[in-house]
C-alpha cells in the first residue's frame, strides 16, 4: 500500500508535469506560427491563406509564416502538417480533396484523415460554376445535356487536374444527368480556363476564386451554378439544382487543421481567432473580391462535415473509377 508522503508525491509530480502546459496553453502564442499550404504560391488557396493569417497575425501580434509545400494532391502538404510537433506552431490548410476525395482516389495515402489531424475548423468555400467556350451553341443545362446525348463522349471540359473539385464536380453532374463528356485535365486552374476562353476545350466546372475576372469580363458563357442558392456576385444564373438536377451541390471548400496531439486550450485559442479574421469586415470584403465565401466551423462541426463529405463523394469516385495511384 502506498504511504501518504509517496501519494503527496505522486500528486505533486502530476501536478507539475501539468503545469507547463497550462502555461504554454497561456501564452499561446508566444512565437511565429508557422501555416502549410499544400499549394503553390499565387493560386486561390495561397490567397486564401494569407489574407486570413494576415488577420490573424495582427490579433496575437505573432507573425504567421505561410510554408507552400505543393505536390502530390495535396498529400506532401497534409504529410508536413501531420508529422510536426503538435505544440500549435504548425497548422495547415487541408481540403476536399485532402479530405474527402484523397482516400477514395489513392490506395494508399501518406497521412491517415482520421489520426494525422487534429481539426481546428472550416476557412472557405469556393463556389462553382459551370462554364462554356463562347461560341458553343449551347445557353442552358438542357442544351448542354442535349448535346452530349446527341454525341456521347465527344463534349469536351477542361479541370485542374484528375481529381480536383472541378473533375468531381463534372463526373457527377454525368452521373445525374445521365450523359458522358471526355474529360480534359490541367496542371491547374488557369491553363484550363484559358483553353475554354480560346475555344480548344468545350466547358468547365470553374471556381470563381481562380475565374472571377473571366466570368466577369464575359470571354465565357454562364451555364449554371453548381451552388444550392443563386450567388450573390451572379443573380441571374440559375443553379443547376434549379435547371433540372435537384439537390446537386458541390463546392471546392478549405479547413484548418494542426498535427494530431495539439492541446485543447491551443486549438480552441486557434478556432477562437480563425473566428475573429472570418468575421472582420475587411477579410470578408477581400475574399468576395476573389469569389470566395467564409465557411466557418467549430473543430468538431469541421470534423462532422468532413466526413460527411468523405461519404457522400466516396460513391460518386468509385462509380467513376477514378485512382491516381
Amino acid at each position: 500500500m502506498k504511504t501518504y508522503s509517496t501519494l503527496r508525491a505522486s500528486v505533486s509530480f502530476l501536478t507539475l508535469a501539468f503545469i507547463p502546459s497550462l502555461v504554454s496553453a497561456q501564452q499561446y502564442p508566444y512565437k511565429a506560427i508557422r501555416w502549410v499550404v499544400p499549394y503553390a504560391a499565387g493560386g486561390g488557396s495561397d490567397a486564401t491563406a494569407r489574407v486570413i493569417a494576415q488577420a490573424i497575425s495582427k490579433n496575437v501580434g505573432q507573425p504567421v509564416i505561410i510554408e507552400n509545400k505543393p505536390g502530390a494532391g495535396t498529400q506532401i502538404g497534409a504529410q508536413n502538417i501531420a508529422m510536426s510537433a503538435p505544440d500549435g506552431y504548425t497548422i495547415g490548410t487541408v481540403d476536399s480533396g485532402t479530405l474527402a476525395y484523397n482516400p477514395s482516389l489513392y490506395k494508399k495515402l501518406s497521412y491517415d484523415v482520421d489520426r494525422s489531424f487534429t481539426y481546428v475548423g472550416g476557412l472557405v468555400r469556393m463556389p462553382l460554376v459551370l462554364v462554356a467556350k463562347p461560341d458553343l451553341a449551347v445557353t442552358s443545362l438542357k442544351d448542354v445535356i442535349a448535346l452530349a446525348s446527341k454525341t456521347p463522349g465527344r463534349l469536351t471540359y477542361a479541370s485542374a487536374g484528375n481529381g480536383s473539385p472541378h473533375h468531381i464536380a463534372m463526373e457527377m453532374l454525368e452521373q445525374q444527368a445521365g450523359v458522358k463528356f471526355l474529360h480534359v485535365p490541367y496542371k491547374g486552374v488557369a491553363p484550363g480556363m484559358q483553353d475554354v476562353m480560346a475555344g480548344l476545350a468545350d466547358m468547365m466546372m470553374l471556381d470563381l476564386a481562380g475565374g472571377m475576372s473571366a466570368v466577369k469580363s464575359g470571354r465565357v458563357k454562364l451555364i449554371a451554378v453548381a451552388s444550392p442558392n443563386r450567388l450573390t456576385q451572379l443573380p441571374s444564373v440559375p443553379t443547376l439544382n434549379e435547371a433540372g438536377l435537384p439537390g446537386f451541390s458541390a463546392y471546392a471548400w478549405q479547413g484548418l487543421v494542426a498535427p494530431a496531439g495539439t492541446p485543447p486550450a491551443v486549438v480552441q485559442r486557434l478556432s477562437t481567432e480563425v473566428k475573429k479574421a472570418l468575421d472582420d469586415r475587411e477579410v470578408r470584403a477581400k475574399l468576395s473580391t476573389i469569389g470566395i465565401e467564409p465557411m466557418l466551423m467549430t473543430p468538431k462541426d469541421f470534423a462532422s462535415y468532413s466526413k460527411s463529405e468523405q461519404a457522400r463523394w466516396a460513391p460518386i469516385i468509385k462509380s467513376a473509377g477514378i485512382t491516381l495511384d
